[in-house]
């Protein structure tokens, strides 16, 4: 099936729109602590009414990272990135050239400039993106990519949906097979032990798991099951708390879900019973923008409309690093 395809089986009509309060950041730092998970207690799950808009001068938002208490959206309508803050809504271009970005790194450089790493599906390139100057492409002959991880230092993780692979791109250009035989590979994620692959393209291999040691050393890996069950999905986060964030439909709508991936992994993989749903919405799914704050704050879109939404997520007890 053809990405046209997927995308025009996801994408229908009508969303919901709201007045946007101002959202209320929370001042708790994970930077220095160790989220618990195994016995954080289920929540209720969050709905439409539950989300806020953040407003922002972007007509078809695509890929969406936060970094810094900032919002950095790919416009596939002007091929433009913006940067939005992401508790006032107030926006600015960030730079021009990139057509359509599902996924994005962000880090701050030597300068602590920000710099931007993304997938263009459209050119097949990995782009480096800086203010400071037009995107500078640092590799190209990818097939349709379309999510990014960071691996270590030197390199990312990059998903081919044209081809079904992953592959390694160092930031000076070089390419490396890593696996093949994906179904529409689509979000990636990594942890210290793991790589997360989300297959959007078969819901029997929803997401899929690869050793990450294995693929440092440059060894053979074979995709591992995760969880199983659950239809197209997209767009996936490690964030604070340790649970593994993930988008997709039910039906015609988006949904965002989760799991502990270490107790998935040593079960053999979980079924879509064992997914906790974390938000239901009225969106048509895909929702391809998903993307976590380091206070909790999850922030969704749906492909091809301007609102960008937001919900405060609980923040789990914490323990001491030590």
């Amino acid at each position: 099936m053809t990405w046209t395809l997927i995308v025009l089986s996801w994408v229908w009509g009508g969303l919901l729109s709201q007045t946007p309060p101002i959202p209320t950041p929370t001042t708790e730092s994970t930077s220095e602590i160790v989220m618990e998970t195994h016995d954080t207690p289920p929540f209720e799950t969050l709905t439409q009414a539950d989300l806020s808009v953040i407003t922002g001068n972007v007509q078809r938002p695509n890929g969406m990272v936060w970094f810094n208490n900032k919002l950095y959206v790919v416009c596939t309508g002007d091929w433009t990135i913006y940067e939005i803050d992401s508790v006032t809504g107030s926006t600015k271009t960030y730079i021009y050239g990139v057509r359509n970005g599902h996924m994005l790194v962000a880090e701050a450089d030597e300068n602590d400039q920000v710099t931007l790493w993304v997938p263009d599906f459209d050119t097949e390139k990995l782009l480096n993106v800086q203010t400071t100057r037009a995107a500078q492409t640092t590799s190209d002959g990818y097939a349709n990519p379309w999510g990014i991880a960071v691996l270590d230092a030197e390199s990312f993780l990059v998903t081919n949906l044209g081809d079904d692979s992953l592959v390694r791109a160092t930031r000076s250009g070089e390419v490396f097979p890593v696996a093949e035989g994906f179904r529409s590979p689509t979000g990636v994620a990594v942890d210290n032990e793991r790589v997360y692959i989300a297959n959007s393209g078969s819901a029997r291999r929803s997401i899929e798991w690869l050793d990450r040691a294995a693929i440092e050393a440059g060894e053979s890996v074979t995709p591992e099951p995760l969880v199983d069950g659950l239809q197209s999905t997209s767009g996936m986060v490690l964030a604070p708390d340790g649970y593994l964030y993930f988008s997709y439909g039910l039906g015609t709508r988006g949904v965002v879900g989760r799991v502990d991936p270490n107790q998935c992994a040593e079960a053999g993989g979980c079924d879509n019973d064992q997914v906790e749903v974390v938000l239901y919405t009225d969106l048509s799914a895909p929702l391809s923008g998903l993307t976590v704050s380091d206070d909790m704050r999850l922030f969704i879109h749906t492909m091809f409309r301007p609102e960008i939404y937001w919900v405060q997520l609980p923040i789990v007890d914490a323990v001491d690093s030590e």
